[in-house]
């Protein structure tokens, strides 16, 4: 009988494995459809292209909720195969199987509307933003909304709709345990911005108003991704409207950025956000390649490393002085009568703002607050889509003290929606909160962290989160890969931590 039983198995696994490769490969295929859509497809043509792309994802949806996927998890999660499993194998049966059990209920068709309704909304919020014209992206926007609350409702929850949509993202999180964890954040970060802004210390900021070449900008962007990890023959880096990364597979990651001649910041720091994203990709671990364990553990670790690589490295002071003699040569009119120390008070500038992108370190978790409760308040009901202009800048005025005078810098900043991203948005404060415990833990088991910045010895770091973080891909949980990594559970005291240590000091508080 247990030999009928492991050939059952057996049997099963490698249709499993067969079906996963194909699902992953038709992915890829996806993931470079997205990408030239937004940085190389002309206009005239991205309509039918949309349509293509949404007929593809609904294919890959069948395969994924197919009764040949129910019956092959029906197999292999039975207790009594389930043992029989080795650990990655049951790490891709747990995925599998999460997105089956919530998703199975879908009707393909209605999927089908769904994927090519949020291909085209892309091409719209792009012409809304740069029109500023809220009207002509919002009946899209609302059927994304409406979308988005059928399938909470398939999906199911225990107490708020919204839950359905968060564990998309970042598995296991609900309101219930995100509300705490925000609202200590928000009051120490509130509390840290007053503090600031009563102590008239200024920083030299104004060495940024000025022009930089955007050319000269490319090329130091390509001078320094090498440097801090990014291997140039699996990836590029292009320029598109909104920064992100793309992964094909771990040998083809691609970045993108935004220049701006009046704002060098948004580039250098986009770009090197980016290069969090994309290094993450390229370190998984090659068994996994072909399979759903290829990408990141959830979108909050994902965005631990893009805020790691950002703003705990690329904002510090070592950073800087290892690569400050180096911007000077691509700049040196622009910063002749700037000091090292100087510029890199000046990159931590804390200053309310409009847009998220470019916020500071500091006010960049009230931006995703604000968000997050838009997100909430919709799915929930309490308002609607048309609303969101005003509620929006209420918000904004509430959380940073100013109003945009524009929806375009404004509640049309953002491409998420348009690509039915609702849930995402906490999972950038989820990086920033687990890039502080992070942080903590690399430096405890490598003292020199910060020395090895400054003498710009970034393999010695990139090891490490390759080591304790990057190699495992979807293995584990966020929550499994946190506690193994840094030996405890999500803990939101490192970051509050973290910011009133640097801002104390930036700032001579």
């Amino acid at each position: 009988m247990g030999n009928l039983v492991d050939q059952t198995v057996q049997v099963a696994l490698e249709k499993f494995n067969a079906l996963d490769e194909k699902i992953t490969h038709f992915s890829s295929i996806i993931g470079l459809t997205d990408w030239d859509s937004k940085v190389m497809a002309p206009k005239k043509g991205r309509i039918v292209f949309a349509k293509a792309s949404g007929t593809l994802r609904t294919e890959v949806f069948k395969l994924q909720v197919s009764e040949e996927m129910g019956s092959l998890l029906a197999v292999l999660t039975s207790s009594e195969n389930s043992s029989l499993l080795d650990e990655i194998t049951k790490a891709k049966v747990r995925e599998y199987n999460e997105f089956y059990q919530k998703s199975k209920s879908i009707p393909a068709d209605l999927y089908q509307e769904y994927a090519v309704l949020t291909a085209q909304a892309n091409d719209a919020w792009e012409e809304a933003r740069e029109k500023n014209d809220f009207e002509r992206y919002l009946p899209y926007l609302e059927k994304i909304v409406d979308y988005k609350r059928k399938f909470a409702e398939i999906y199911g929850y225990e107490e708020h709709p919204y839950d359905a949509l968060l564990d998309e993202f970042e598995p296991g999180l609900t309101v219930k345990r995100l509300d705490p964890i925000f609202s200590t954040l928000r009051e120490s970060s509130v509390n840290l911005l007053e503090r600031i802004q009563k102590s008239g210390n200024l920083t030299p900021d104004e060495v940024f108003e000025q022009s930089y070449d955007i050319d000269l900008q490319k090329e130091f962007n390509r001078f320094i991704l090498p440097i801090i990890g990014f291997d140039m023959e699996a990836g590029r880096l292009d320029e598109t409207v909104h920064p992100f990364a793309q992964t094909v597979n771990i040998g083809d990651v691609r970045l993108t950025t935004r220049y701006l001649e009046n704002n060098v910041r948004s580039a250098l720091f986009g770009t090197i956000h980016e290069a969090g994203h994309g290094i993450y990709e390229q370190h998984v671990n090659p068994a996994y390649e072909e399979s759903v364990l290829q990408s990141g553990a959830s979108f909050g670790i994902h965005e631990s490393q893009s805020r790691f690589l950002e703003n705990m490295v690329g904002r510090s002071k070592e950073f800087w002085h290892y690569f400050y003699p180096h911007l000077v040569t691509y700049f040196p009119e622009q910063l002749k009568n700037v000091s090292v120390d100087e510029f890199y008070r000046a990159v931590n500038t804390v200053k309310p703002s409009f847009i998220r992108v470019e916020a500071d370190e500091l006010t960049y978790n009230l931006h995703i607050m604000l968000r997050y409760e838009i997100e909430k308040a919709l799915i929930g009901g309490e308002i609607e889509a048309k609303e969101l202009p005003e509620v929006w800048n209420q918000k904004m005025k509430d959380y940073l003290g100013i109003t945009p005078s524009t929806d375009s810098e404004g509640v049309l900043q953002d491409v998420h929606w348009s690509f039915g991203g609702i849930g995402y948005f906490p999972s950038y404060s989820l990086g920033n909160l687990y890039a502080a415990q992070i942080l903590r833990t690399i430096q405890k088991e490598l003292p020199d962290f910060f020395t090895h910045i400054e003498n710009g010895r970034f393999e010695l770091i990139q090891e490490w989160l390759r080591e304790n973080i990057h190699q495992y891909g979807k293995l584990y949980t966020p929550n499994e890969l946190i506690v193994k990594a840094t030996g405890e559970e999500l803990n939101a005291d490192y970051l509050v931590e973290y910011l009133e240590k640097k801002y104390s000091e930036v700032y001579g508080l």
